[in-house]
């Protein structure tokens, strides 16, 4: 019995990464913040693919280059390979590695991405590509004149 806990306590750990966390600020057209939330990550299962893969290739083409955002409510689930609805993409602005956490960073600024937000993913390409990761929160209503910020960190452990 404590054998069948304690798979059952692995196998979901397996299918169900959540390592690191995602940062959301929402400013206004004034600098002023709107939202500042952290939010849990969802690795994929495409994403499990890819970071094996990264282990031994250094193609530019494999290298993670944008970040999205859409309305989609459907809770996040390993086997993701899209948003639900994207709203809008935009080039990561930064990303860093120290040790074993990697933070990736983009801003949609105003007029990208408008609209109610409740997911977020990063992405390989500028469009399609594979889908390293998924997070859905509670929604954050960003105006036209909106600037959104997305940090996000993945922690190896």
């Amino acid at each position: 019995m404590i054998r069948t806990s304690y798979y059952t306590i692995m196998n979901t750990k397996e299918n169900f990464i959540n390592i690191g966390t995602l940062r959301i600020v929402l400013t206004d057209e004034h600098g002023n913040v709107k939202v500042d939330r952290t939010e849990k990550n969802l690795i994929t299962t495409a994403g499990k693919a890819y970071i094996a893969s990264r282990i031994i290739s250094d193609s530019a083409s494999l290298k993670v280059s944008h970040m999205a955002i859409g309305s989609g409510s459907a809770a996040a689930a390993v086997g993701d390979t899209t948003l639900g609805t994207e709203l809008g993409r935009a080039v990561l602005t930064s990303q860093t590695s120290t040790g074993a956490v990697a933070t990736c960073t983009a801003t949609f600024n105003p007029g990208v991405g408008t609209g109610a937000i409740s997911e977020a993913g990063i992405l390989n390409a500028a469009s399609g590509g594979t889908l390293l990761n998924r997070s859905v929160f509670s929604t954050v209503n960003k105006a036209a004149a909106d600037t959104l910020t997305i940090s996000w960190t993945i922690t190896a452990s």
